[in-house]
């Protein structure tokens, strides 16, 4: 058995990690606990929240989304946040930091199977359109991008009665982990970090 504390973004991410990643993991011997951050993601309040977790746990990581990480440098990228936050921690934790950015946004995981999106809110004709914007976008819901204002996030907002905290964690249950992982790299070398500590 591993115990693995999981430093979220918000409630939407803590919500997943409670009802979808939790019980997913915990087939494999890995039990996390997610920390909700409350949206205030920066590098100091990292650092010290990494901290008070790690005494209780045999690994800490991150599940922060790229667009609600605060105070990125121009050209920062996913790999160049990931490593900052590493290089930011107490030192007495980064033998058991996993730090993970989610490119673009929690959201984007929600475009790997459309289909999910329209069973789950229930407005007809949104798995053809959000089917289009995945097909925009090479099928990579991890790509999902071009501004703030057009986010998967923000998408789906505007083109239906998406709420965060209740259809986001709703969908992805319905969507399944294994699905997720065959369409999200990023997301599923994360969850392959975490296996590898679980032996």
């Amino acid at each position: 058995m591993v115990r693995i504390g999981i430093s979220v973004e918000g409630t939407t991410e803590e919500r997943f990690v409670q009802k979808v990643l939790a019980p997913y993991l915990e087939s494999k011997g890995i039990y996390v606990t997610p920390f909700n951050m409350m949206g205030d993601v920066k590098l100091d309040r990292i650092k010290s929240e990494l901290q008070r977790i790690s005494y209780n746990f045999d690994f800490v990581t991150t599940f922060y989304d790229f667009y609600g990480f605060r105070g990125k440098e121009d050209g920062e990228t996913k790999s160049s946040l990931e490593e900052r936050i590493r290089n930011h921690a107490h030192r007495s934790i980064k033998d058991k930091l996993i730090p993970y950015v989610q490119m673009y946004e929690f959201e984007g995981l929600l475009f790997s199977c459309p289909e999910s999106i329209e069973h789950e809110i229930g407005r007809q004709g949104i798995q053809d359109w959000a089917q289009g914007v995945l097909d925009k976008f090479g099928n990579d819901p991890e790509s999902i991008n071009n501004s703030v204002e057009t986010s998967p996030s923000k998408r789906l907002e505007k083109n239906s009665e998406y709420r965060k905290t209740t259809h986001g964690p709703n969908i992805a249950a319905k969507i399944g982990v294994e699905r997720i992982r065959s369409m999200c790299h990023g997301f599923n070398e994360w969850l392959m970090r975490l296996e590898e500590k679980a032996g």
